[in-house]
């Protein structure tokens, strides 16, 4: 609710009918939901808490319709892509997107989990489309952008978020093979997915990347070396790949989760000790929620951050990171 005040030649009633007008009001104008009521006729103050109102010299409207969810929702009439979104941070984004308006294509590695998602989320009502997708797979890739399209007609988002850290230890302990394994899935395949998006996100107004870092890539973790440096490359990505395509009006930028309550994580918090050792260095004192990660994305993706581009949200609960 909000107040706005006006001084007008007539006061005005509390209006219950579904139309009414102000007359001779002059210069005010509210889109919001709307009830008018007369506070004070010795101030002329008006309060507007619901639908829509239009006063001038010559027009006057007035509609008491309620505003519903189905017309405020920010990503309405929106086509995203989310990668790895089974599960976790990626399945709480795909969720998220979903109940803000878009229509959503979900991908995993494994059929099974593509499946179990999408039918929970459609009980949900969620308008979502599942498929199989190995990011690093050139054909899988292909399929991926081919269905959607096939489906919907159009891509306006694409989140990056699959990511792997097979093995753990310092960074130059890493094997190479394992190495390569790492930055083939956390780092070239999401330059590729946006490189292989962007012929149809060029044809879309507002379109917008997410890559999905961490907090590692700003601040090392000690068991997990190579991975934290697939993460800061993704932050390197991000600012280069904005700069390239904030001309066109494709806006990029990247999410960095602290320590969230995933499987993922689960080594940060099942074991008491490791989980006081994590808490230790969160000032908020608790880890974070996938959902919590996907409201970020859900308004970097939206108009909300129309002019926000090449930024990279830590969303850590408090946690020192900086390059």
């Amino acid at each position: 609710m909000f107040k706005a005040i006006k001084q007008m030649p007539k006061i005005i009633v509390h209006i219950k009918s579904t139309t009414s007008s102000l007359d001779r009001s002059r210069g005010f104008k509210v889109l919001t939901p709307f009830g008018i009521y007369n506070k004070s006729p010795a101030n002329q103050q008006v309060t507007i808490t619901a639908n829509i109102c239009l006063n001038s010299k010559e027009k006057r409207y007035f509609s008491t319709s309620s505003t519903t969810g189905e017309n405020m929702k920010l990503l309405q009439g929106k086509v995203a892509i989310v990668t790895a979104s089974t599960d976790g941070i990626g399945y709480a984004i795909a969720r998220r997107l979903a109940q803000d308006g878009a229509d959503v294509v979900i991908s995993s590695r494994k059929q099974q989990n593509v499946d179990k998602a999408v039918e929970t989320l459609r009980k949900e009502n969620l308008n979502v489309l599942g498929l199989k997708c190995h990011v690093s797979e050139t054909q899988d890739r292909k399929q991926l952008f081919e269905e959607t399209i096939k489906k919907y007609g159009k891509i306006n988002i694409l989140v990056s978020n699959a990511a792997t850290n097979p093995a753990v230890g310092g960074v130059l302990e890493c094997d190479e093979k394992v190495w390569d394994k790492i930055f083939d899935v956390n780092v070239k395949s999401s330059y590729l997915l946006a490189k292989e998006a962007l012929p149809f996100l060029r044809k879309e107004k507002n379109s917008s990347i997410v890559f999905v870092s961490s907090v590692a890539g700003y601040d090392a973790f000690a068991l997990l070396g190579a991975y934290s440096v697939s993460k800061t490359a993704l932050i390197g990505l991000t600012k280069a790949a904005a700069k390239d395509l904030a001309p066109e009006g494709i806006r990029v930028n990247c999410l960095a989760p602290g320590i969230i309550k995933t499987k993922f994580s689960k080594a940060l918090y099942e074991d008491e000790s490791a989980n006081a050792e994590a808490l230790s260095r969160i000032p908020m004192n608790r880890l974070g929620t996938p959902d919590e990660m996907a409201g970020v994305v859900s308004f970097l993706v939206s108009d909300d951050a129309s002019y926000i581009t090449g930024e990279t949200i830590l969303a850590t609960g408090g946690m020192a990171a900086r390059l």
